[in-house]
């Protein structure tokens, strides 16, 4: 091999050296072009994701609130609730109080029909019910006339009412032992 063909031979390799670093740089580039388009996706993805759970937690929250914003109302109007109760119960047999029934009654329903529409609803409770500590609230024992009202409710001494799935007061109950 002549001289010249030897410094032809080395101008050509060196140009297929520069040629394949000149690609090798390309590929890298648009590698890292692609891996930076790929974070810069998953970063817009997990974003949308994160703001969309916000505003359905945002929406469940604000559903919420609107279910139970009348919550402190219901709550200072259950005693005036119980003493139309107690103001029945004490003129039911009394004959010359029959009007005054009448008119206590009439009222009486019209708010248990209106707080009913806000969706205040009574927690029944009969006498020989079991007792459920996450259900109704104990304010004393007493020893049980039978044994099958042993561990039962003996009687209910306050109403308890919900407000839409929530327990705003829980069942005054007396139990036996």
């Amino acid at each position: 091999m002549s001289k010249k063909d030897k410094n032809e031979h080395i101008d050509n390799e060196a140009e297929l050296e520069n040629e394949n670093t000149t690609q090798i740089e390309e590929q890298s580039v648009e590698e890292r072009l692609n891996e930076e388009l790929g974070k810069e996706k998953d970063k817009f993805l997990r974003l949308f994701a994160e703001f969309e759970n916000y505003k359905r937690r945002t929406a469940k929250e604000r559903m919420d609130m609107f279910k139970t914003a009348s919550q402190e109302v219901m709550v200072s109007l259950l005693p005036v609730l119980d003493d139309f109760e107690r103001a029945l119960l004490h003129t039911e047999d009394d004959k010359e109080a029959e009007h005054l029934r009448k008119g206590v009654l009439l009222i009486y329903q019209k708010l248990v029909s209106t707080l009913e529409k806000n969706g205040l609803e009574k927690i029944e409770v009969a006498q020989g019910d079991s007792f459920n500590a996450d259900e109704h609230e104990a304010i004393t024992q007493i020893a049980a006339p039978s044994d099958e009202l042993k561990g039962k409710i003996i009687d209910v001494v306050e109403k308890g009412y919900k407000l839409g799935d929530k327990v705003i007061r829980f069942p005054k109950v007396v139990t036996g032992y």
